[in-house]
């Protein structure tokens, strides 16, 4: 069953989630028949990930059950339930990185940063991820910074990037 508007709109007060971007997106999906996927996508785009009350309203405003949006948002990887860093470190984990070291790499981020896999630093700077493939493997060990690419990486050159987006803020 969706939630009231009320309902929603107090859920949303409780998060202090601006509602205005989500309804305006909604506006542009309203009578589209299978818009759930962009619109999600859209909801994503404008902050970074999937508020809660964000659900409750796209439920109650393409007629569908949240349970239906959650098991969407859990089933593909894309979606973000909490909040995200504005930036984003990849670790390639896969072969040619592993052999060269990306363990270590992986180490550094997680001891300068005290985040692991999937995690996003208080400040909301930092999320790290530990990616299977980045697919530069000629360039091993590789790390990602948003679109940025790391390759030859070492601990030391792995500090001196991550104090670069530092200084960024």
């Amino acid at each position: 069953m969706t939630e009231t508007a009320e309902q929603v709109e107090e859920t949303a007060v409780e998060e202090e989630i601006d509602l205005t971007a989500a309804n305006k997106i909604l506006d542009k999906y309203q009578d589209m028949h299978g818009a759930l996927m962009p619109v999600l996508q859209a909801i994503q785009e404008e902050y970074g990930y999937i508020p809660e009350p964000t659900v409750f309203l796209v439920a109650e405003r393409l007629n569908v059950y949240s349970s239906q949006i959650y098991g969407v948002l859990t089933f593909y990887a894309q979606f973000h339930l909490k909040p995200r860093g504005k930036y984003i470190i990849r670790v390639c984990m896969g072969t040619a990185c592993h052999v060269k070291g990306a363990g270590r790499i992986g180490d550094t981020v997680k001891e300068r940063l005290g985040i692991g896999h999937a995690e996003t630093t208080e400040d909301l700077l930092f999320t790290a991820e530990y990616v299977a493939c980045i697919g530069a493997c000629g360039m091993a060990p590789v790390i990602m910074v948003n679109d940025a690419t790391y390759g030859s990486i070492t601990v030391q050159k792995t500090d001196e990037v991550i104090e670069k987006y530092k200084a960024i803020g």
